[in-house]
């Protein structure tokens, strides 16, 4: 097991009264059974409120698909086989749709977000014996360097202050010969107009209004959604139909994935919109890199064997530290 060190001193930590205490007196809590290095606001506050509210919306256990399991296996190489008895730092872990599959290949799984969405993964998680979760900043991570076989890091990079500085810190607590798995927004991420707009309104917003703005949109709007998907659907041989419906994406918010996983049920597929248009919308940060550029960061870290390609939500990537 990896040890626990004080992000700020570099000591090793021990419990005491339910504090992880350093040998200087620096006092971390530990509350509802996660440890915590953060304080609960803070930029990431959004992302937990979101997946408290859907613990387990994305889980495949849930949707009965394998459209995380793919996404995961696509960005390790394949074969999800090679979690089996590895250390695994999770950076980023929501409420666990990547913690799931790593954890049912036997991966040893630290998993770490800086939002209180570690209480829903602790949820979905809590009772695996090779689980350990903790709230704490990507920047001051309260683990020794070059501790884990693997880290991993999907879908959250481009929320973070800065994407370079991001990289370069997960790196860092990658062992020689460990894996790096990430993927990041690349330039062609819809950030549509109609988007810029109400994300710059929202953002004024106090946080459970955002959420409310976010969800009500979908409500009201899905039914146009549903229409345009079924035009499309009916006008197929024409492309008129398909033609009609991105101009009206274009001009909507929500984030629509009828499209894109033909696998969720109506439900579901509604459950997403809210859930990516809230995440979308309300995000404190949301930076965009091309494919040469996330290269060029891995290459400057002197990471080996560096895949990187476009792919899922932009550009994917795996490196050999």
């Amino acid at each position: 097991m990896p040890s626990l060190i004080c992000p700020n001193t570099k000591e090793l930590l021990s419990i005491k009264g339910g504090f992880l205490v350093s040998r200087q007196g620096i006092k971390y809590p530990i509350i509802n059974n996660i440890p915590r290095f953060v304080h609960k606001n803070n930029y990431a506050k959004s992302f937990g409120l979101q997946w408290n509210k859907f613990r387990k919306a994305q889980l495949d256990s849930y949707t009965n698909t394998t459209l995380s399991t793919d996404r995961l296996k696509r960005i390790c190489g394949g074969d999800l086989t090679v979690f089996n008895n590895k250390s695994v730092l999770e950076v980023g872990c929501g409420a666990g749709r990547f913690t799931e599959i790593m954890l049912k290949n036997n991966a040893d799984v630290y998993a770490v977000d800086l939002s209180n969405a570690v209480e829903a993964n602790y949820s979905n998680f809590s009772t695996s014996s090779n689980y350990h979760v903790f709230q704490a900043n990507v920047y001051q991570l309260p683990f020794e360097e070059n501790s884990f076989d693997f880290v991993v890091c999907i879908g959250v990079i481009q929320h973070t202050p800065d994407s370079e500085k991001t990289i370069e810190s997960l790196i860092k607590y990658i062992k020689p010969g460990g894996i790096l798995l990430i993927d990041h927004y690349d330039k062609n991420y819809p950030y549509t107009r109609i988007r810029k707009i109400w994300r710059k309104i929202l953002l004024f917003f106090p946080l459970k209004l955002r959420f409310a703005v976010s969800k009500y949109l979908v409500i009201f709007g899905w039914p146009l959604h549903k229409l345009f998907w079924n035009i499309s659907l009916n006008w197929k041989k024409s492309n008129r139909g398909e033609r009609l419906r991105k101009v009206f994406l274009r001009l909507s918010p929500i984030v629509d994935y009828h499209d894109v996983y033909t696998e969720l049920n109506k439900k579901q597929l509604r459950e997403w919109a809210i859930l990516d248009t809230h995440d979308t919308l309300t995000d404190y940060y949301k930076h965009l890199r091309s494919k040469e550029e996330i290269e060029q960061i891995l290459t400057k870290a002197n990471m080996s064997e560096s895949k990187v390609w476009i792919g899922g939500n932009g550009v994917e990537a795996r490196a050999i530290k």
